[in-house]
């Protein structure tokens, strides 16, 4: 394993016990989605995407939209472990009047680019984005985050058949693809598949990755743009609640509100998962010293 991914691997860590951190805070939460997506968040912010937490407005940074917004408690995670703002505030979760709500808010908190939750509306947002920032002959880049249970939503498709016709190739959209919404599976409620078969119809340039493999999040991320004047779609196939092995995968913790055993029993296994990554990096350290 490189000291890349090793390292970012580390920092997804910390971002759960984040996650578990509000919830304790706040008593409840969208825990599931804000676990699976929490590798790909943590490659964006801390290596591909091209942002400085002092200047969140810089004209030149390129943009992330979280178009699931109901997995927030993921996206605060890691904005607050970037720098974005103090992790303490990570501690306000819940409570009244926060700047962490339960859907992004970009009026109240900084590195939030648009407010979202209206599922099905992200990528709508970022395509005007990313021809508005063409337009302007600035060279930023856009990012979305989807979940698979957004993407019946129509207003998905008229985006990705504008961001194909206008050749919009500084758009990268990676759908959470955990199969889980909080009915139940996608795929009984209203699957979607193919959906790379769906977008590269649209004219969209596709991969296929495991979202939870932090080479092969890299490795995805680090080709984009797969082809020239096309917007691009990965599809990261995820394990909803990823990070927390009693709840991987069950509908049931798309919304938790934990009882003290389970609350505690999540604590101790973040908790272990870090030590042990820390452990690895101190020894991979040593052996290169």
């Amino acid at each position: 394993m490189s000291d890349r991914v090793a390292n970012l691997e580390l920092i997804a860590a910390r971002c759960r016990r984040n996650v578990v951190r509000m919830i304790e805070t706040g008593h409840s939460g969208h825990l599931g989605g804000a676990m699976s997506a929490i590798d790909v968040l943590t490659a964006l912010y801390f290596d591909i995407m091209r942002v400085d937490p002092a200047r969140p407005d810089w004209p030149e940074r390129d943009r992330f939209l979280l178009s699931a917004g109901h997995k927030a408690m993921g996206q605060y995670a890691v904005l607050a472990e970037r720098g974005f703002f103090d992790t303490s505030l990570l501690d306000t979760y819940g409570a009244m009047r926060t700047a962490l709500g339960g859907h992004p808010d970009m009026h109240k908190l900084p590195g939030v680019e648009a407010n979202t939750g209206a599922l099905g509306h992200g990528l709508s947002i970022a395509t005007g984005m990313a021809l508005g920032l063409r337009k302007q002959g600035i060279a930023a880049r856009v990012f979305v985050v989807t979940g698979d249970g957004e993407l019946p939503e129509g207003s998905n498709w008229e985006a990705a058949a504008a961001a194909a016709h206008h050749g919009a190739d500084n758009l990268v959209v990676v759908v959470d693809n955990n199969d889980l919404q909080i009915s139940g599976r996608v795929s009984d409620v209203m699957s979607m598949a193919p959906i790379a078969g769906k977008f590269a119809a649209f004219g969209w340039a596709t991969r296929e990755i495991d979202g939870n493999d932090m080479s092969q999040v890299l490795e995805a991320l680090d080709a984009t743009p797969f082809e020239s004047g096309k917007p691009s779609l990965i599809v990261a196939h995820t394990v909803k609640a990823k990070g927390l092995a009693f709840a991987e995968d069950q509908a049931a913790y798309h919304y938790w509100k934990p009882k003290d055993d389970e609350l505690a029993r999540a604590v101790a296994e973040l908790d272990a998962r870090i030590a042990q990554l820390e452990n690895s990096a101190k020894q991979l350290e040593g052996a290169v010293k």
